[in-house]
C-alpha cells in the first residue's frame, strides 16, 4: 500500500498552481450571495466550486458541462484546484447547467466574475492588454457565459509596460 496526497500529485509548476497563487477567488461567494437562499431547500453547490469549475472549462476549452464533469473526475490537478479530494464526488453536470440556466439567468454575474479574474491576472502581469466593463456599456449574447468581449475605448484599464 502506498499513501499519497493530492498535493503531492500536482506538479509544483502546474499552471493551476500559479493561478491559485495569484488569483484570489474569495470575492465570489459575496458577489453571488443575492442569488442564494440560506434557508430554502437542500444545501446548494458551493459557489466557489461552481465558478472555479466553469473557469476550468473556459480556460481549458471544455465546452460541454458533461465533459467538464468527466474531466474533473479524472484530472488530479483540476480536483486540487477545486479543493476536492481524490474520493470526493464531483458536482453533477446538471447542477452546473441548472445554476447557469436558472439561478443566474438574465444576470451579468459570469461576466462580472470573469472581469475580476482578468483584472487580477493583469495586476500580476499574468496577461497583458486592456479590459473594459462591457456589461456596463453594451448588451452581450445570451449564449455566451464566459465571453471576453473586445474592449471599447471607454472604461478601460490598461497594463502599463
Amino acid at each position: 500500500m502506498e499513501i499519497v496526497t493530492i498535493e503531492e500529485l500536482v506538479p509544483e509548476n502546474h499552471l493551476l498552481r500559479k493561478i491559485d497563487q495569484y488569483i484570489d477567488f474569495s470575492f465570489i461567494p459575496e458577489k453571488v450571495r443575492p442569488y442564494y437562499s440560506e434557508d430554502n431547500g437542500h444545501p446548494s453547490l458551493d459557489p466557489l466550486v461552481l465558478f472555479k469549475m466553469m473557469f476550468i472549462g473556459y480556460f481549458y476549452g471544455i465546452r460541454s458541462e458533461r465533459e467538464l464533469e468527466r474531466q474533473i473526475q479524472t484530472n488530479v490537478a483540476y480536483r486540487w484546484f477545486l479543493g476536492l479530494n481524490l474520493t470526493d464526488a464531483v458536482p453533477h453536470h446538471l447542477t452546473i447547467s441548472w445554476n447557469r440556466r436558472t439561478r443566474f439567468k438574465d444576470t451579468d454575474i459570469f461576466q462580472e466574475v470573469f472581469d475580476e479574474i482578468v483584472l487580477q491576472a493583469m495586476d500580476h502581469r499574468m496577461v497583458a492588454g486592456r479590459l473594459d466593463q462591457p456589461h456596463l456599456s453594451r448588451p452581450r449574447s445570451k449564449r455566451c457565459i464566459w465571453s471576453y468581449c473586445p474592449p471599447s475605448i471607454s472604461n478601460e484599464k490598461r497594463v502599463s509596460s
